[in-house]
């Protein structure tokens, strides 16, 4: 499968390079980064921290995208949307890792999902999506008499909070409550808050360090507390499960999907 990896110097396209180039069945066809980056002009290979691989990287997107089966992006959601528009031209794989996206960003890729393969998810990690599924049925088995929390930890560069794997967490705690998580969430205490409303689904974020991202979802009951807690320790767990979701979408139907689809969890889910 030929593979373009946008925002190809950041730490996560670094990532990306290297394991697109650690998978036999997938070649690196492209690699892009912004106007005006240091790593234009150079190979994407040595920017991966690599030998040479023939591939420049590119301020111009649309160019690689027309030789490309799929592009893999973990950019910044203005640019992500900008990315789906061309993704759709060229009829091909979209794999988003992108976090911070509003509803707004949502709103334009279901629409370039119309012609493009968009594979988006908070974490693309196998172990975060089978806790979402653990997360959703003990939201719905324990009901009210919980309150759900979430508390999130990563290295202290990144710029968004909640981190998009919190965010799919409390979704999949809402769906097991069947409630609407932008009508029941917390996302911030300061001050004298009042006692805890009930059936709210509460947000704690942590920043510090070289924290790759840790998630506990606790389960807070009368007398016992439930946490389930996935860790990442390595993030080209990240870009190895980019890739699978790339090569899953690759026979789909031009479409919106999740993590949830590619590992075959979301008639599980609904089942």
């Amino acid at each position: 499968m030929r593979l373009v990896v946008v925002g190809a110097a950041g730490r996560m396209g670094q990532m990306l390079i290297r394991a697109v180039r650690e998978t036999s069945s997938c070649a690196l066809v492209g690699a892009v980064e912004r106007d005006g980056s240091p790593a234009l002009g150079q190979d994407a290979g040595v920017i991966g921290g690599g030998s040479p691989v023939g591939v420049t990287v590119t301020a111009d997107p649309l160019e690689v995208f027309a030789k490309a089966d799929g592009v893999l992006d973990f950019t910044a959601p203005d640019a992500t949307v900008a990315f789906a528009a061309l993704a759709a031209q060229a009829r091909i794989v979209h794999v988003i890792g992108t976090t911070g996206l509003s509803d707004e960003h949502f709103a334009k890729l279901e629409a370039a999902a119309r012609h493009a393969r968009i594979v988006q998810s908070g974490n693309m990690s196998l172990g975060v999506n089978l806790l979402a599924g653990l997360v959703r049925q003990a939201a719905a088995t324990l009901g009210d008499d919980f309150d759900i929390e979430i508390v999130e930890m990563h290295h202290r560069m990144k710029v968004d909070a909640p981190s998009g794997t919190a965010l799919l967490l409390g979704e999949a705690a809402a769906e097991g409550r069947r409630l609407s998580l932008r009508d029941h969430s917390i996302r911030t205490r300061d001050g004298h808050t009042g006692p805890r409303p009930t059936g709210h689904i509460g947000f704690a974020s942590l920043r510090g360090g070289s924290v790759v991202g840790d998630h506990t979802v606790i389960f807070a009951g009368g007398g016992e507390r439930l946490e389930l807690t996935h860790r990442a320790e390595d993030r080209s767990l990240f870009a190895r499960g980019a890739i699978k979701a790339a090569q899953w979408a690759f026979p789909q139907k031009p479409g919106y999907y999740t993590m949830a689809d590619v590992l075959g969890l979301a008639d599980r889910a609904s089942s």
